[in-house]
């Protein structure tokens, strides 16, 4: 049904589709009556939050009647003590997604230009959209960024190049050497905006720091989340890391009192919970050996990840899926991102994932399936 106030709306908007996320268990459950689901769509920490998170909740939730510290004076705070950087260098936003989307509103518009990769988070087109700048997406390499290539996508009319390492939803990487390499053939007048979301998830030894590049590279943006390994995707809290001249421009445009006190509580707590983050993070490693020699049992090609997600071909997705939801396991398709035969796995608990196995090799002998 067409909607009669869209000639209302600027025009960046008339072609936006808007961000479709990971189906909630409840909605699975309203619709078929299921009583137990698991949710593997939405790279999840399937542990949580710290314990100490929610006392720190109930003690914070006395002063609901309250704005929260509009700064989040004490969270940048102790963001500024273990990270070795100025308070003035910190943005915070609720969620990651609402730092990225800041950042596009503040630095790109109309006649400029905003590059990316194929196969990326879905937000960076739709900021990109709503901001009126053009999109120049770069084809994947390896079904990752080709960062030789977007540097070479550069020209007078880039503001801004968005980056995820790893990268949803295909959980590729690149590493420390590329990203410098990358790095020093961009522009100073170019903002690069590297979204580490999985960072605390990324193992390897040549992992990238993106903050590390911060004194070198001032039109460096790097953006971080307490929704993945930290478990507090409820809360929607994240921020980003930049010079601190971008960052005073950033906080001109976000919204006061975006963060609440309660994740900005959580935060502060969850920051100081070292034995959970690494509990977290084993949690995952354990959980994506599982997934990735069962699906291999299936003779399904997976994409390496160092994310805390696979994404695996399995041919006819949507009609795999809808059978999946059937049986209650919640997964996510990638027709959106025009991988239609694809579908990305959340790590899960070990039983979790092992209910996702079995679902999935009794749908693909029911479909008469092979792997591929």
């Amino acid at each position: 049904m067409s909607n009669p106030y869209l000639s209302l709306a600027i025009s960046p908007v008339h072609g936006v589709s808007p961000y479709v996320p990971g189906r909630p268990a409840e909605s699975l459950q309203r619709e078929l009556g299921l009583t137990s689901i698991v949710k593997l769509a939405s790279n999840e920490n399937p542990l949580g939050p710290a314990p100490a998170v929610f006392e720190a909740i109930q003690r914070a939730s006395r002063e609901l009647g309250r704005y929260p510290d509009g700064g989040g004076f004490r969270l940048k705070a102790k963001l500024s003590q273990r990270l070795g950087l100025a308070m003035e260098a910190f943005t915070l936003g609720n969620g990651s997604n609402d730092v990225l989307e800041i950042i596009g509103r503040t630095f790109a518009g109309a006649g400029d230009e905003v590059i990316y990769s194929d196969y990326a988070f879905a937000v960076y087109g739709l900021v990109t959209q709503i901001s009126g700048a053009t999109a120049v997406v770069v084809p994947a390499k390896d079904w990752g960024h080709d960062l030789d290539a977007m540097a070479a996508a550069v020209t007078s009319k880039t503001k801004l190049i968005y980056l995820a390492n790893p990268n949803n939803p295909t959980g590729t990487c690149f590493d420390n050497d590329a990203l410098q390499g990358f790095l020093a053939r961009v522009p100073e007048r170019v903002l690069v905006v590297l979204d580490e979301a999985y960072f605390e998830y990324f193992e390897d030894q040549d992992r990238p720091d993106g903050i590390s590049f911060l004194a070198r590279y001032p039109n460096l943006i790097v953006c971080r989340t307490f929704s993945k390994a930290y478990g507090l995707a409820a809360l929607r809290l994240g921020y980003a890391v930049s010079h601190p001249g971008i960052a005073e421009l950033l906080n001109r445009v976000r919204q006061p009192f975006n963060v609440n006190t309660l994740a900005q509580e959580a935060g502060l707590v969850a920051l100081d919970d070292d034995m959970h983050l690494q509990k977290s993070v084993e949690l995952n490693r354990q959980g994506m050996q599982q997934l990735t020699e069962g699906l291999a049992g299936l003779n399904l090609t997976v994409i390496p990840s160092r994310a805390n997600f696979l994404t695996v071909q399995v041919g006819r997705a949507a009609e795999i899926n809808r059978a999946l939801l059937n049986k209650g396991v919640i997964v996510r398709p990638l027709d959106g991102y025009g991988m239609s035969e694809w579908l990305r796995v959340s790590i899960g608990l070990a039983e979790e994932n092992q209910r996702f196995l079995e679902a999935l090799t009794d749908v693909l002998a029911e479909l008469g399936v092979a792997g591929h």
